[in-house]
C-alpha cells in the first residue's frame, strides 16, 4: 500500500507527550513502530485500529502472495522443461527444486492456507503460463490454458537433467 492510498486520519497523540504521533499516510515504518510499542505497553487508547488491522489482513495476504508465487516459478520451468525439452537444462531444474522447497516451507509456516492450496495453484498458473510463453517464445496457443499437471504431479514429478 503506498502513501497516497494510505487513508489519512488526525493521528492520536503519544501518551505523556504533547507531539502526536506519526500518522500512518506519512511514514508507515515510523506509524508501525510506534504502533508495536504501544502494543507492546497496553496503550491501546494509542493505537490506530483501523489501520493497524489493515495492515494484519494484509500480512495474511502476502503469505498467500507468496505462496502463489512460488508455485508460479514451479510451474514456470515445467512449462519450460515440458514444452521446450531440447532447452532443459540443471537451472530449471535447480529452481524447482528450490521453489518446491519453499512452498512446503511457506505451507508449514502458515497451516491455515492449505484450504487455500487449488486457489493458489490455479492463479499461480495464469502468471506461469504467461512467463513461459514470454520466455520461450512459443505461440500463446502451444501452451495450454489450464495447467497440464495436478498440484501433486508439480511438487512431486522428478526432473532430472540428462
Amino acid at each position: 500500500m503506498t502513501a497516497a492510498t494510505r487513508k489519512s486520519k488526525p493521528p492520536p497523540m503519544r501518551p505523556s507527550s504533547p507531539r502526536p504521533m506519526t500518522a500512518y499516510a506519512d511514514d508507515i515504518y515510523g506509524w508501525a513502530r510506534e504502533q508495536a510499542a504501544a502494543l507492546r505497553v497496553g496503550d491501546f487508547s494509542a493505537l490506530d485500529r483501523e489501520n493497524l488491522a489493515e495492515e494484519i489482513e494484509s500480512l495474511g495476504r502476502s503469505e498467500f502472495n507468496r505462496l502463489v508465487s512460488f508455485y508460479a516459478l514451479v510451474q514456470l520451468h515445467m512449462l519450460k522443461c515440458e514444452y521446450q525439452p531440447s532447452h532443459r537444462c540443471a537451472s530449471w531444474e535447480v529452481s524447482i527444486a528450490t521453489h518446491r522447497k519453499h512452498v512446503r516451507l511457506t505451507i508449514a509456516d502458515n497451516p491455515s492456507l492449505k484450504s487455500r492450496l487449488d486457489e493458489a495453484f490455479e492463479r499461480a498458473y495464469l502468471q506461469a503460463r504467461l512467463d513461459a510463453i514470454r520466455e520461450t517464445g512459443l505461440a500463446p496457443k502451444a501452451v495450454p490454458a489450464t495447467c497440464p499437471f495436478t498440484r501433486d504431479e508439480a511438487m512431486t514429478r522428478p526432473f532430472v537433467h540428462e
